[in-house]
Order: C-alpha cells, then sequence, then structure tokens
C-alpha cells in the first residue's frame, strides 16, 4: 500500500491522540501491547542498565502522547526533556505527568518494567519517579536544524527517539538531515538510542491511514554512518504474524544505539 506523504499539517489537523491510545496500547485491544511493547521495554532496560548509557540529561524526540519509552531511563537520568511535534500528543503527557484522571493508561508497561527490575511491588514509585524525573515537556521538530527552536537546551547525554522519524521524513535525504539535525543536541561521546520499524509504508489511527517511510536496515546502517555517528548496537527481530497485521505493513522492529564521536 503506497500513500502519498503525510504532511505536517495533516498530522495536525487528523492525528487523533486518543485513537493512537486506543489503536496500540489500550490495555486488552492495543495491537503493539505484545510483540512491540516486550521488544522495546525489554531493550531500554538493556540500554539503561547493563548498556551503561546514563548521565544528567536525556531528551525523548517525538515522545507522542506516551511514557513506557521513559521508564527505565529515568532511573539512571537525573532530568528528562519531553518532546513532540504535536500539541494534541503534549497535552496528554501533561494530563499524565498531573494525574489527571482521563490520562492514559500504562500501568501494564509499568508492572512489566517494574517486574525486570525485580522491583515489581513498587510500580506506583515507578511513576512517581518518572514523573519528577521529566523537567520539561518542550515542542519539537526534527526536520529543523534546531529541532527544539526556540527553546535553548545545553547538549544532552542521551538522546532517545522510538517511532518517530520514519513517521516524519518523506523520504531518505530527509532522513539523513534529520539525524544531522539531532545529532546537534547531543554532547561530543553522547549517546543516540532508536527505537522503530523496518520496510513500513503505512500504519492506522483510528479509520486515518498515515504515511511511514520505508527503510531497510541497510539504509539505517548507511544513515547513521554518513552522518557521524559510531554504531555501538543494531539489533533487528522479526514480526510474527505478519500475514494477521493490517494496521502496518512493517515487517520487523530495530533498536540502535549509537554515539556523537568525541572530537565533533
Amino acid at each position: 500500500m503506497e500513500l502519498p506523504f503525510t504532511k505536517q499539517q495533516t498530522y495536525i489537523d487528523e492525528f487523533n491522540s486518543n485513537d493512537y491510545y486506543d489503536t496500540y496500547y489500550a490495555p486488552g485491544k492495543g495491537l503493539l501491547i505484545e510483540e512491540w511493547m516486550e521488544f522495546a521495554l525489554r531493550k531500554l532496560h538493556e540500554t539503561f542498565t547493563s548498556g551503561g548509557v546514563e548521565g544528567d540529561t536525556l531528551i525523548d524526540i517525538g515522545s507522542g502522547p506516551t511514557i513506557y519509552q521513559l521508564l527505565s531511563a529515568c532511573e539512571v537520568f537525573k532530568n528528562i526533556i519531553i518532546s513532540d511535534f504535536l500539541p494534541q500528543n503534549l497535552m496528554e503527557i501533561h494530563k499524565w505527568l498531573k494525574k489527571d484522571p482521563g490520562a492514559f493508561d500504562w500501568s501494564l508497561a509499568v508492572k512489566s518494567v517494574c517486574e525486570m527490575e525485580k522491583n515489581s511491588n513498587n510500580c506506583q514509585k515507578k511513576e512517581e519517579t518518572l514523573r519528577q524525573t521529566v523537567k520539561q515537556v518542550l515542542q519539537c521538530d526534527a526536520l529543523k536544524k534546531d529541532p527544539l527552536e526556540p527553546h535553548v537546551v545545553p547538549p544532552v547525554d542521551c538522546l532517545l527517539s522510538c517511532l518517530c522519524l520514519e513517521a516524519a521524513c518523506k523520504d531518505l535525504e530527509t532522513f539523513y538531515s534529520a539525524l544531522k539535525n539531532l545529532r546537534t543536541l547531543i554532547k561530543p561521546g553522547g549517546h543516540i538510542v532508536l527505537l522503530s520499524v523496518l520496510n513500513a509504508t503505512f500504519y492506522y489511527v483510528g479509520n486515518k491511514t498515515f504515511s511511514s517511510l520505508c527503510v531497510t536496515k541497510e539504509d539505517l546502517e548507511k544513515a547513521l554512518i554518513e552522518t557521524g555517528y559510531q554504531i555501538e548496537k543494531i539489533e533487528v527481530a522479526s514480526q510474527l504474524g505478519q500475514e494477521d497485521k493490517d494496521f502496518s505493513n512493517y515487517d520487523s522492529h530495530y533498536y540502535v544505539h549509537a554515539r556523537k564521536p568525541h572530537d565533533s
């Protein structure tokens, strides 16, 4: 299924954060709860424990309306900055941070991470740790040379991004440009952690269809190297049950840990 590129204004007008949560993450019916969430939470737990990625500040680029990707990082970073392009997504983040009764329920993800940390009785404490660690919630645009403009943020120890760049970029040239833009936000020697999907051209949110840039593992490796990153690790996990999946046509998940060289 080939779609025209979904423009930023279309996201502003048509992306419904509640539909996104219901489609992919709602308890009992979310389509990404099993394979994607298990993959992402496990890789992030490894990254921020045995992977040795830690520091003062982490920025999450393209957070969407989700917080699950930060549940491990909040234990090893003093400050977390959440960012997204869409105001409706940032509104949902604020609702969760303020414990609004209508906030999205992330208890399944919290429980999973606490079990990985051998701390399954402290789910409430985990949520509070994350809330206290999030210091800023900002609008971002990975397509800008300064993705956080007009906000000024000193270079960070780690940049995290999940399920973002393939939606934002219309072609590989734009993908390369976005990686260069993100590189400016990272300290020399700092880390970038990316998790997303390969070979997708579309995904559904409710009854709306949005485009995705079709990226292969080879495209990803080449893009990281040519935009000045040192690759530490790439892992690809094939998607099971592909024939039953009609909400997107990706065929695998990927995890990347790379670094910005010390001399740049």
